[in-house]
C-alpha cells in the first residue's frame, strides 16, 4: 500500500452457491468488494467443479459459471450486462449483495477499512474462497 493512500471504508459480500435450497448446503465461490471513496467495485470468483459436484452431482456448472460471469460484468459496468450494469457503483453493489433465493446467494454485507481495495479483495478471496 502506498503511504499516501488513506484507509477508507469498504463493504464486501461473499457469493455462495446453494445447489439445493432444501438442503441448505453452500460453498463460497466469490467475493464482491465495494469502496465508494476509492471508486472501486470488483468481484473475484472461482468455481471448484469437483467440490460442487460433491454437493450436487446434477448441478449445471456451465449455467452457474455464466451466472457468475454476469455478476462480474454487472460489477464492471459492462453495458452488455443490462440495465443494472448502468447504475452507479453503489447501486450495482447493492444489487449484487441483495438477499436472493437463487442458486447464487450473497452473505450479509460486512465492512472494514482499507487503503488498497484490490489488495483487500485478493486477501479476502484467498481467505474465504480459495481451497488452497
Amino acid at each position: 500500500m502506498s503511504p499516501d493512500v488513506a484507509d477508507e471504508v469498504f463493504q464486501y459480500a461473499v457469493l455462495r452457491v446453494v445447489p439445493s435450497l432444501t438442503r441448505g448446503e453452500a460453498m463460497n465461490v466469490g467475493v464482491a468488494l465495494h469502496s465508494r471513496r476509492h471508486r472501486f467495485l470488483d468481484v473475484r470468483v472461482a468455481v471448484d467443479r469437483d467440490r460442487l459436484r460433491v454437493l450436487d452431482a446434477d448441478l449445471d456448472l456451465d449455467a452457474l459459471e455464466a451466472h457468475l460471469e454476469g455478476i462480474r460484468r454487472v460489477a464492471h459496468g459492462d453495458p452488455a450486462a443490462g440495465a443494472v450494469a448502468a447504475l452507479d457503483r453503489s447501486d450495482r453493489f447493492g444489487w449484487i449483495a441483495a438477499p436472493s433465493s437463487t442458486i447464487v446467494q450473497p452473505s450479509p454485507v460486512h465492512t472494514g477499512t482499507c487503503g488498497d481495495p484490490v489488495e483487500t479483495l485478493d486477501r479476502l478471496f484467498a481467505e474465504l474462497v480459495s481451497a488452497a
